[in-house]
C-alpha cells in the first residue's frame, strides 16, 4: 500500500528528493479514488526500486491541494526533482499510469 503523507512531510519526500516521484491526490470519500487506490497501490509496488508512490488526503491535507490547485480528485501528479512534470486526472488504468511513469524515469 502506498505512503500516506501529511503536509509537513511533502517538502522532504517530494520537493527534496531527487528523481521521479508520483504522488495520489485523493479524498476517502471519493468512488472514483477508491478504484484508483488498489491500481496505484500495486504500481507502487512494482516500481518500487524505481519510483516512490505517495499519497495526500486532500481533506486532511488542504493546504497541499490548495496549492497543487486539485480541484478534483483522483489527481495523480507525477513530480521530478520537486517539479511537477505532469498530472493526470480522474480514475488511470494501470498500463496508462505505468506509461505515463515510465516516460519520466
Amino acid at each position: 500500500m502506498a505512503k500516506v503523507i501529511k503536509t509537513n512531510e511533502f517538502e522532504n519526500l517530494v520537493e527534496n528528493k531527487e528523481g521521479v516521484v508520483v504522488v495520489d491526490f485523493f479524498a476517502t470519500w471519493c468512488g472514483p479514488c477508491k478504484m484508483l487506490s488498489p491500481v496505484f497501490s500495486s504500481l507502487g509496488e512494482e516500481m518500487k526500486f524505481k519510483t516512490d508512490f505517495l499519497k495526500v488526503d486532500i481533506d486532511e491535507s488542504e493546504i497541499l491541494a490548495r496549492r497543487f490547485k486539485v480541484n478534483t480528485v483522483p489527481t495523480v501528479i507525477i513530480f521530478e526533482n520537486g517539479q511537477e512534470m505532469d498530472r493526470l486526472i480522474g480514475f488511470i488504468p494501470k498500463e496508462n499510469l505505468k506509461e505515463k511513469v515510465e516516460s519520466y524515469l
